[in-house]
Parts: C-alpha cells; sequence; structure tokens
C-alpha cells in the first residue's frame, strides 16, 4: 500500500514544487490555510479602504477648519457668520461654532439679562458644556473604525502564524506518509506556510504605521477643536462683559 502511495504522491509532490507562484500556492494550500489567508487579504483590503478614506478626510477637515478660522478671526459679526454656515455645518470646527451660536441665540432671545454676572458665567457654562458634547461627538465620528487597523495589526501576524504552523504540519505529514524528505515533497507545504505569514505581516504593517499616523493626526485637530472652544468661550466673556459696562 505504501510503495503505491508514494507513486501517487511523488509525481504530484514534483509537478507542485515545480510551480511555487504566489497564486498557485494559494490554490494549492490546505482548506485551513486558504480562509486564513483570505482573512488576511479581506483585512488588509478593508485596512487601506480605510486608510484612504481617513486620509482625504483628515486633509479636507484641515482646510475647512483654516478657511473657517480666517472667516471667523476676519473681524466680521458672529451673527452673520452663524447665519451663513447654519445649523448643521460639515465639518466639526463649524459645528462647533454653530451649536455655541445656537445656545446665545436662545439666550438672548429668551430675554436672559447678560449683564448680571451669574447670568454671564451660567451662559459660558452652557456654551463651554454644549461645546464640549459637540467635540465629543464629532470626534467619535472620527475615530470610527480606527480600531479595525488597531485589532488588524495586533492580530494580523499571529494569524498568518497560525496559518504558517499549520502548512509546516502538513509538510510533516507529507514526510511521513511518503517516507521522502525532498524538496519536492517539502517544498510545496513550507511555501504555504510561509505565505501565510508573508500576508499577515503585509496586512499588519500598514494598519499599524497608518494607525499611528491617524491617531496622531486627530490628536492634533482635537486640540486644536479645544483651542477654538476656550477662545470663543472667552470671546464671548469679553462680548458679554463690554455689553455689563
Amino acid at each position: 500500500m505504501e510503495p503505491q502511495l508514494v507513486s501517487a504522491l511523488t509525481p504530484q509532490a514534483a509537478a507542485l514544487a515545480g510551480d511555487l507562484s504566489i497564486w498557485a500556492l494559494i490554490l494549492q494550500a490546505d482548506m485551513v490555510v486558504k480562509i486564513v489567508m483570505v482573512i488576511l487579504l479581506l483585512a488588509s483590503i478593508w485596512c487601506w479602504a480605510i486608510i484612504v478614506e481617513k486620509a482625504r478626510r483628515m486633509r479636507r477637515l484641515t482646510q475647512q477648519a483654516d478657511q473657517f478660522e480666517e472667516s471667523f478671526w476676519s473681524g466680521g459679526s458672529l451673527e452673520q457668520l452663524y447665519d451663513r454656515i447654519g445649523a448643521a455645518p460639515d465639518h466639526p470646527l463649524a459645528m462647533l461654532f454653530s451649536v455655541a451660536m445656537r445656545e446665545w441665540t436662545l439666550a438672548t432671545s429668551r430675554g436672559v439679562p447678560v449683564t448680571d454676572e451669574r447670568a454671564q458665567w451660567n451662559l459660558q457654562r452652557r456654551v463651554d458644556r454644549v461645546m464640549g458634547v459637540a467635540l465629543s461627538r464629532e470626534m467619535d465620528g472620527l475615530e470610527r473604525r480606527l480600531g479595525f487597523l488597531a485589532t488588524v495589526g495586533s492580530t494580523a501576524p499571529f494569524v498568518g502564524l497560525f496559518g504558517t504552523v499549520w502548512g509546516i504540519m502538513n509538510s510533516f505529514q507529507s514526510i511521513a506518509m511518503t517516507k521522502n524528505t525532498s524538496l519536492a515533497v517539502v517544498a510545496p507545504g513550507i511555501a504555504e506556510a510561509l505565505l501565510a505569514t508573508a500576508l499577515g505581516l503585509v496586512a499588519a504593517i500598514p494598519a499599524v504605521i497608518a494607525y499611528n499616523k491617524l491617531a496622531n493626526d486627530l490628536g492634533r485637530y482635537a486640540n486644536r477643536l479645544e483651542t477654538f472652544t476656550g477662545e470663543f468661550v472667552a470671546l464671548l466673556s469679553r462680548q458679554m462683559s463690554e455689553r455689563k459696562n
């Protein structure tokens, strides 16, 4: 029985050894290794989709923030700026301004005595609170799906390693079944195993680099929003003090 098995497997192993291209290795891999490779390929594709989308969005948000701050600090009327951008602007910095102006407009329309120190302090506190809530909500939206990059970056190498271990186990089984330690028997399984590891690294390395870069960019953007919040509350306080005087 064993000589027949050897004669049946040896030509097949020789044929596999002759074609070690990436596509051939994927097609010839064990089902478990194939599943691992497909998972890693899909994870890599989704990571790149997230990376491209986040990079484009951050570049657009930076440009929009620059334009808004130029308008905000141009010396024009805040009410006119609020009327121009509306109640639902399309970027976070203008959204902070919008919710703050909405609270300010609502307070003044109700006849809140902003010349009273206690009423002034309460209004500043409400404006600061609504801006803080809006900032948290906007940052949550910007950080969405970043966790997937972190997950892939930390787990993809281990998923690839699992495929590697499985492929090497198959190689040892082939050696045991054929009683043959030639390269023709061992090479295909080892190549499949190493390909799984390579795919794990292909998915993990860009995910880690992009996550660190995007996290830093979002951190700087969050600081920019917090700085604007403080500046706007200070400006509001100054305007109320001028009205009082």
